[in-house]
């Protein structure tokens, strides 16, 4: 991203911001509500876009057509952990059913991460709109991390979880070199030595008029 500048008809969000993410990078995007943590995630994937400003995808500008080939490359988790409903076995199959997933489905790894994650098999057979939030949140985790993909954009999706669950799932992200991991979060858990802190609060600190 360079010199992005993003306003709404009230205040100015961003202005003249710049952030390079290379593979296998890990970020924390931190700061009070509000303050244009979402925002960011919404321009990288093509849903918004900036007054000014270029955002660069495997080294292109992103235009309409690179954004819908980069939201093929991502697993978005947002803060809405409401993702579907119905079965959450009939759910995942469904996902994983679509073109770009199909045929990818590990059940044996499903499982696995069922338990990592400290969830009984018999959740499958549950309704998803019947579940907790915190449930509802490492389904959703599950099933980003069963698509293969390897960029990662979380926003909030820790902050249901008791502190041991923020951990496991935290280390699970951090741990895998291969992936590049963008997370908005309150929670310090995602706070390590190997994750590069984007603070919105400083950075809003010296914002400058878009022009």
């Amino acid at each position: 991203m360079e010199k992005l500048c993003v306003a709404s008809e009230e205040q100015e969000i961003l202005s003249k911001f710049n952030v390079s993410v290379s593979k296998g990078d890990k970020v924390l995007i931190k700061g009070r509500s509000g303050i244009g943590k979402t925002t960011l995630f919404r321009l990288i994937l093509g849903f918004r876009l900036p007054v000014a400003g270029d955002i660069y995808f495997e080294g292109k500008k992103i235009d309409p057509q690179l954004a819908w080939y980069l939201r093929k490359k991502v697993t978005h988790i947002s803060q809405n952990s409401d993702i579907g409903e119905g079965l959450v076995r009939d759910m995942i199959e469904e996902i994983f059913s679509y073109n770009a997933n199909k045929g990818i489905l590990d059940t044996k790894e499903l499982h696995s991460l069922l338990s990592k994650l400290s969830l009984n098999k018999e959740v499958l057979d549950k309704r998803f709109e019947n579940l907790s939030g915190g449930e509802k949140q490492r389904i959703a985790i599950i099933i980003s991390m069963l698509t293969k993909k390897e960029i990662f954009l979380l926003d909030e999706v820790t902050s249901s979880l008791d502190k041991a669950l923020k951990k496991t799932v935290v280390e699970m992200f951090l741990n895998n070199p291969s992936w590049t991991v963008l997370a908005i979060s309150h929670d310090t858990e995602w706070e390590r030595e190997n994750v590069r802190i984007i603070d919105m609060e400083r950075i809003q600190e010296d914002i400058n008029v878009c022009s």
